[in-house]
């Protein structure tokens, strides 16, 4: 007799019990939005200020989550494993992070605008709290924090989906926003980590449209791609972070030095480093030899095109895939360019829409660069790092988002808050 139906049957009970497990979570998290919605900021600031005061105090219990989920990932890139990793540091970094969200303005029922209409209706149109946001993310054990302390101060319940190879780390973290929310008079759900590693778990929160409002995701392009695929609930994402640093014939080139070798070698793992570099060929021959020297004493392995191997001929050829690669390393395209033209066509071409910058003294050049780029952010003379929520002001951020609806940039506290209008009468009918 086949085994066939048999292995069909158990394959069905397991998905339907996925699916019970996101139900659940998804209708705890529904509840618990309507009552945090609700809340005072006082009770919110409470909530996260004894959140941050337990991760501290449960640093070393984190620490060993953390230790267990990297003996896990011993075969990956070094690269991953950063990414992955929790020392003493980071884990104060995400006390604080919780904190400063804390200390930041609430901007659930602030009053964006207000206007008197001429039969005497006063319309006021009001920010309120998104719902519930899924959050889908990898390797980083910090936007388990940096993710519910966003939502928690905007009103919004949370439901966290971290990938399995965080998720030791992850639920160590969970578990005290969990008891911090409780001993705070709010609602525990209001934080849920989902804590099944099975794959199937990403797909019933991504049709979940029901029960969740927004999808944002962290993570790598296979995993943006196919949630963009299979979501049929609105999703804020972004992709690669293919960022450009765009050296000009006008550049103090001291300057651009400080501002390329932060963008590419500070943290080269994130999406916000620089991963190509253009230089105007009237600088390239004093430049190149400059930034080169610097950046290869820090590891980094330079591709370049033709006219930039003419000048650092030790260095490797890029190809045309090297212009639309996201390395997430210590590696760095380089192409010499005949204008500022030139560059923005490359840009134009090859760019993600994160983050692209110009290292200029030319007043016109940096106004021509900052309007014709696409992108979320356009820096002058200063580093893509710099695209962060925190960086920014708005506290640790849930994401970088290069939609072009809702919310575009750094997501903090306002981009996660919608709005409706309040309409004042004094018995006006249509």
């Amino acid at each position: 007799m086949s085994r066939v139906p048999n292995r069909a049957r158990a394959e069905a009970r397991r998905e339907s019990e996925i699916a019970r497990l996101i139900r659940d979570h998804g209708e705890r998290a529904r509840a618990a939005a309507r009552r945090l919605a609700l809340a005072t900021s006082d009770d919110k600031n409470r909530a996260l200020r004894l959140a941050a005061g337990k991760i501290r105090a449960n640093a070393a219990a984190i620490a060993a989550a953390n230790q267990r989920d990297l003996a896990g990932a011993a075969a990956e890139s070094g690269a991953f494993r950063d990414r992955l990793r929790l020392d003493p540091e980071r884990i104060e970094a995400i006390a604080r992070a919780v904190e400063q969200v804390a200390g930041l303005p609430d901007p659930v029922g602030e009053t964006i605008t207000t206007w008197r209409r001429p039969n005497g209706l006063e319309i006021s149109q009001v920010r309120v709290p998104l719902g519930v946001i899924g959050v889908i993310y990898e390797s980083r054990p910090n936007v388990t924090a940096d993710a519910a302390a966003l939502c928690v101060k905007s009103g919004n319940a949370v439901l966290l989906r971290g990938g399995s190879e965080a998720i030791a780390s992850n639920a160590a973290i969970a578990d005290l926003l969990a008891a911090a929310l409780a001993e705070a008079g709010l609602p525990g759900d209001a934080a849920q980590l989902i804590r099944t590693t099975d794959r199937e778990a990403v797909s019933e929160l991504l049709r979940a449209a029901e029960l969740i409002d927004v999808i944002i995701p962290r993570g790598g392009p296979s995993l943006l791609h196919a949630i963009r695929a299979e979501a049929r609930v609105p999703v804020i994402q972004h992709f690669e972070g293919i960022c450009h640093t765009f050296v000009d014939r006008a550049a103090d080139l001291e300057q651009a030095t400080r501002v390329c070798v932060n963008a590419k070698a500070s943290r080269p793992g994130v999406c916000n480093a620089m991963e190509t570099l253009l230089v105007h060929q009237e600088v390239a021959p004093e430049f190149l030899p400059r930034i080169g020297r610097e950046l290869e004493a820090r590891g980094v392995e330079l591709r370049g095109c033709a006219r930039t191997r003419a000048v650092l001929p030790q260095i490797a050829a890029a190809t045309d895939e090297d212009w639309d690669t996201e390395y997430l390393d210590l590696i760095l395209s380089i192409r010499v360019v005949d204008s500022l033209e030139q560059a923005l066509e490359h840009v134009a071409r090859h760019s993600t829409g994160l983050a692209e910058a110009i290292v200029t003294e030319d007043r016109a050049a940096a106004r021509r660069f900052a309007h014709a780029v696409d992108a979320a952010a356009v820096f002058v003379n200063a580093s893509t790092r710099f695209t962060d929520g925190g960086e920014f002001g708005f506290g640790a951020e849930i994401g970088i988002s290069t939609n072009r609806l809702h919310a575009r940039g750094p997501l903090g506290l306002r981009e996660l808050t919608t709005y409706k209008y309040v309409v004042q009468g004094d018995g006006q009918v249509r």
